[in-house]
């Protein structure tokens, strides 16, 4: 298995605050820092076990084709063999990367690490807005289950949205990594760096106290068996962060996204 990274730098449908354009660059920078090395937690490193390639930042210009560009790059990934890994940029993007995923494979099963369940209906008149990709989603029928944890924002709205599309929420009221199911192939993972407490992740627009430790987290992810389709790291906001934390997290998380991809294919 190769994994192919996909940079998404745009946040033309955020919502709050703008700067998760910025994220690529500085995910990447932090992915090659000095400070670290290439190893997951597993040992895999990339490079080395891993297969990596950079397939550098897609030219995205906030207009009607951006979502058409990223499907082309991801099913270009995809039909090369290669696992694609997008760095975003806003939550807009996790729909055309799915849609793209879905036309190859059919409907997906995803796990998506959230402070917001992402469902609206469409968010201040934006069908697109990075409040909204789930519902897009669910309802163009490209997954089957969408299971959600880190939840803490769920209005009256999304409660809606989440029973009209048979979703499955695992609020941080009631949070216990063990508890939260890990979907069957095919499965895709996407992870909105504010689901973290905003101690361990301030680099993000939208801070909502209460969220995990990236421990608690990890012991989510870590009990995926592989292999997985395709993920994302979104929401970055570089202008937010303290000392490049949030980067680093996001690079680490890369390696460990890797690594499930190279753990799947053996």
């Amino acid at each position: 298995m190769r994994v192919r990274l996909i940079g998404l730098p745009t946040d033309s449908h955020s919502s709050f605050l703008r700067g998760a354009a910025a994220a690529p660059a500085a995910i990447r920078a932090a992915l090659a820092s000095d400070h670290g090395n290439a190893a997951s937690e597993s040992g895999l490193e990339l490079g080395a076990d891993i297969a990596f390639e950079d397939a550098g930042d897609l030219p995205l210009a906030e207009g009607e084709g951006d979502p058409a560009l990223i499907r082309a790059a991801v099913a270009d990934a995809a039909n090369s063999g290669a696992m694609p890994i997008s760095l975003g940029g806003d939550h807009m993007v996790t729909g055309p990367i799915v849609a793209a995923l879905a036309e190859l494979r059919g409907p997906l099963n995803i796990l998506h690490f959230d402070a917001h369940p992402d469902l609206y209906d469409d968010f201040e008149g934006d069908p697109l807005s990075h409040a909204s990709p789930f519902a897009r989603i669910m309802e163009a029928g490209h997954a089957r289950r969408l299971v959600q944890f880190g939840i803490r924002t769920l209005n009256r709205h999304c409660r809606e949205q989440a029973e009209r599309f048979g979703v499955e929420i695992f609020e941080m009221r009631d949070f216990a990594p063990e508890t939260v199911p890990i979907p069957e192939p095919p499965l895709y993972i996407s992870i909105d760096l504010d689901g973290f407490d905003p101690a361990f992740a301030p680099g993000v627009s939208h801070h909502e106290p209460g969220g995990p430790t990236v421990r608690e987290f990890l012991h989510v992810l870590l009990r995926v068996p592989g292999p997985i389709v395709g993920a994302d790291i979104v929401e970055y906001n570089p202008s937010r962060d303290v000392n490049g934390i949030t980067a680093v997290l996001a690079a680490k998380l890369v390696k460990e996204l890797a690594a499930l991809a190279a753990k799947g294919s053996t």
